[in-house]
């Protein structure tokens, strides 16, 4: 062998300075994308929330039809009661006065954190809903139709 050849050899592989900035890189996109993963998995289960709640618009919804007026209880709209209605970050879903759906969050979401499901009649009998967060919940995790 040459004296070319070992250079060659003696050459190849990274330097500690490549593998460095390497593993720089690799952290400061890490200390990125963990907290946008966290917000997504909690935006992930305040939909949860929605989807259980979905029920119970129905029930509401059906209960407006049939009578005019709002269900004031989760058996006046045909529901389970309200603590049977949970899921992985969802504690209760709720029916109260004039019908208004209120789903508790468990400390997964927000710690006594609820959103509430407000309807009003639309013309035809549609049942229109306004979704609106508590006030200790944040906004950031609420769907865009309830910012």
């Amino acid at each position: 062998m040459n004296r070319r050849t070992l250079a060659r050899r003696a050459q190849a592989g990274f330097t500690l300075i490549e593998l460095m900035i390497v593993v720089a890189i690799i952290g400061i996109l890490a200390a990125v994308a963990l907290p946008a993963y966290q917000d997504y998995t909690k935006r992930a289960r305040v939909s949860e929330g929605l989807g259980l709640a979905a029920a119970a618009k129905a029930g509401v919804g059906e209960y407006f039809a049939s009578k005019a007026a709002w269900p004031t209880s989760n058996a006046s709209a045909g529901l389970p009661a309200a603590a049977s209605i949970k899921g992985n970050a969802v504690n209760t879903v709720t029916v109260g006065t004039a019908g208004v759906i209120t789903i508790a969050y468990n400390t997964l979401v927000v710690s006594g954190g609820t959103v509430t499901l407000t309807p009003s009649s639309a013309n035809a009998g549609s049942v229109k809903w306004t979704c609106k967060g508590g006030s200790t919940f944040p906004t950031k995790y609420l769907p865009s139709e309830c910012r």
